[in-house]
């Protein structure tokens, strides 16, 4: 393109944003507004480069290199079939002629528009087409377009409606939408106003400054080029978000450093964001409170500090809180004393709030609590906390049992009673003012009144694993309450028949179940995955179905789904309910293990047995991707996938086979190689050894592809094909111990 370029800017200047939004809002409004440019050829995606500027009061976008008027383009546009736009002696039709003039093209010589018409197959008939040439957009008409794109696509939380007084000759008002009242539009081709408007406003080259701190007002910003600089000098304003967010970065490590080598910055990234969001010019400063609030449960003191005052507390080498901490200011005042005495004056309330909770708190045990949870609501269809901590009490305690060490009973006692008191910090007076520390203060509480620390912990740590990479309980008393939590959770909602939708998982039904495999496989635990989801459906049962309750080690095998199903009957949901919890926490596993690097195949083979002890599955994996590296791998594959299709539509066949009735030479070697080789790899899959017992497996290969070489296995005679498919089955089910090795396939 020969014409030249010049840099862009936009800047609209409104009231204070909402400060956890900017970030996200200053990049969206300069992305659409440059993708807009692109698309009409203003801006090119090759050589124009677009920042994005966001500060409480503006959001602004610089785009370098966009041309005044975007470069003609040619078009060839699709008209008619050839014998729709010409008649028998090749002259236009009416319906050529309407065409034409419908997109401006000179019909005044019908033959020269013909003429000017191009043919080209078009499938099996041949077409008409037209050649033009489109003028290219004007940056006036281009940005105004690309503007109110980007208002409009702004991810906004919440809209607002105000007035503009008009300006026409009788009195009146306008009704404006924005995310904040707009009080000015800056838009510059490098030195020359573009004149477009928007949100009632004319864009014009002033802006203004810092509230208290600029130099002039109005900032006048000659150049699109100099915008960031100017508003710095003049308006005491740094524009850009990251350079404001390193900015305080900076000056709070500074800060920190000049107390001393004792001192560190909780440096919180989403408060770091707020703040950003807050301040136009950052000015770090330091405070201190009374040091008697350090009684007070550290988590408390830094939780009002950062939600309530956005400030940055200060901790020591040992990460324990100080009573230093750090004000980012939007003021830069030669004698700062009076914004730090106010600082300080102001968080003094809260920390002393903060203590009298703490104080109250502690007169009252956490066992006396536990009858106040009654009163508290947890779902209308499942009852109240109360009810739920009984059913999450019970389920632990089994848990207990099933992981006790030659029938010590210690861990299910102290698991039982973590889970009793696990909820009870939710009617505290501290945890009703700030939820966040629900679990942290039930700890704290618990120690208070003198319960061993095992307890203590399990109850702060049974919200655990609260998020993607969050660690795990730290003792076995928490995995156990974690996993009754969590596993009534599921078993609850499900068999109200409240599954995720979607993107919709109000009750964190994922999160859930994801913390219950990593528990599951993290820490290795004996315990069958059916076995803790029936013990997790007993208690619903028992409360709504008037089933009895049964110790687990009493249960008959079958009895996971009679209580699943009795718990679907009493809601009135499918019985269908044990089966899609089972399905959903493999799902669930299943994409973690995709995440981790390995194939769907392998996944699939190893978790379509279902594997009840999921600490296995990663050495089961391991397992098959040794396997499937061997050079028997693909024909044993095939073969068990041709078996499986023979079995299935053979049905209840039974893995019995009868030597006299092998009849032909491979399916005598074939039985012979099992007796050798089964027998070998059952005994390595028992001993955990699941990739060796693969392996072991590989020495049929030779047997296995010799039998379907020269055996009908559907004999006529049925005493053979029942024999046949009996040695099949017995094949099968050696085979498939570790993995559904079908699977693996191609």
């Amino acid at each position: 393109m020969t014409m030249t370029t010049q840099n862009l800017l936009v800047e609209l200047f409104v009231e204070e944003l909402p400060p956890k939004a900017l970030k996200k809002l200053g990049d969206a409004f300069a992305g659409v507004l440059f993708e807009q440019l692109k698309a009409q050829g203003l801006a090119s995606a090759d050589v124009s480069v677009v920042t994005a500027y966001a500060s409480p009061r503006r959001l602004a976008a610089h785009v370098t290199h966009v041309w005044r008027k975007a470069a003609d383009k040619a078009v060839q546009q699709k008209l008619m079939p050839v014998s729709v736009g010409l008649d028998a002696s090749g002259k236009a039709t009416p319906a050529l002629l309407k065409k034409l003039q419908a997109l401006g093209a000179d019909v005044s010589d019908p033959a020269a528009a013909v003429a000017a018409l191009k043919r080209a197959p078009d499938g099996k008939a041949e077409a008409l087409f037209y050649d033009s040439l489109v003028t290219g957009a004007a940056l006036d008409t281009g940005l105004q377009k690309a503007l109110e794109e980007a208002i409009a696509k702004l991810p906004i939380p919440k809209v607002m409606s105000y007035q503009l007084e008009t300006d026409c000759a009788l009195p009146g008002w306008s009704s404006v939408n924005f995310v904040r009242p707009a009080h000015g539009l800056v838009a510059l081709h490098g030195s020359t106003v573009v004149p477009i408007t928007a949100l009632g406003l004319k864009a014009g080259n002033t802006t203004q400054g810092h509230r208290f701190e600029a130099k002039v007002s109005p900032v006048v910003i000659q150049d699109a080029d100099a915008y960031a600089q100017t508003l710095l000098g003049d308006g005491a304003v740094i524009a850009s978000f990251n350079d404001r967010r390193f900015a305080i970065v900076q000056q709070l490590a500074q800060a920190a450093e000049r107390l001393g080598p004792g001192y560190e910055v909780l440096m919180d990234e989403d408060l770091l964001s707020e703040v950003t969001g807050l301040v136009e010019h950052p000015n770090v400063l330091v405070c201190e409170f009374e040091a008697q609030f350090l009684d007070v449960p550290q988590e408390c003191l830094i939780l009002t500090m950062k939600a309530n005052q956005k400030y940055f507390p200060l901790v020591d080498a040992k990460g324990k809180l100080t009573n230093k901490f750090l004000v980012v200011s939007n003021i830069s005042p030669d004698d700062a004393s009076a914004v730090i005495q106010g600082n300080e004056r102001v968080v003094r309330p809260r920390l002393a709030d903060a203590k009298f909770f703490f104080d109250q708190d502690r007169k009252k045990t956490l066992a006396s609590r536990v009858a106040g949870l009654d009163k508290v609501v947890y779902h209308n269809k499942l009852g109240s906390q109360g009810e739920r901590v009984a059913r999450v009490s019970r389920i632990a305690t089994e848990i207990g049992m099933m992981l006790a060490v030659e029938g010590d009973s210690t861990i299910a006692m102290h698991a039982q009673r973590a889970a009793e008191l696990a909820k009870t910090d939710l009617v505290t007076d501290m945890v009703g003012e700030f939820p966040e520390l629900q679990g942290i203060m039930g700890r704290y509480y618990a120690l208070n009144d003198g319960l061993p620390a095992d307890i203590a912990d399990a109850i702060e740590d049974h919200y655990k694993p609260r998020f993607s990479g969050d660690e795990l309980p730290r003792n076995q008393v928490g995995v156990i309450v974690a996993l009754a939590d969590k596993l009534e959770t599921l078993a609850g909602m499900f068999g109200i028949g409240n599954l995720p939708t979607g993107d919709k998982d109000p009750f964190a039904l994922r999160r859930h179940a994801l913390g219950v495999i990593r528990m599951l496989v993290e820490k290795d635990l004996p315990l069958s995955l059916h076995r803790l989801l029936a013990v997790a459906t007993r208690p619903f049962v028992e409360q709504f179905c008037g089933g009895a309750f049964v110790p687990v080690q009493l249960m008959p095998p079958d009895a996971d789904e009679n209580y699943l199903q009795a718990l679907n009957k009493h809601f009135g949901v499918a019985n269908s309910t044990g089966q899609e919890l089972v399905g959903f926490i493999y799902d669930r596993l299943a994409g973690s293990l995709r995440e981790q690097g390995y194939s769907p195949q392998e996944v699939e083979a190893v978790l379509a047995l279902h594997p009840q002890r999921l600490g296995d599955v990663a050495k089961r994996l391991a397992a098959v991707r040794a396997f499937a590296a061997l050079p028997e791998a693909p024909a044993l594959a095939a073969a068990n996938k041709r078996i499986a299709n023979i079995l299935k539509k053979a049905q209840d066949v039974d893995a019995h086979v009868s030597e006299v009735l092998l009849k032909e030479a491979a399916e005598i070697a074939l039985y012979a190689a099992m007796k050798d080789v089964a027998p070998r790899a059952k005994a390595q899959f028992e001993a955990g050894d699941y990739t060796a017992s693969l392996q072991t497996l590989a020495a049929l290969r030779a047997p296995v592809d010799a039998f379907f070489d020269g055996v009908m296995v559907n004999a006529d005679e049925m005493d053979l094909r029942l024999n046949r498919q009996g040695l099949l089955k017995s094949l099968h089910d050696a085979m498939n111990r570790v993995a559904d090795l079908s699977r693996l396939a191609a």
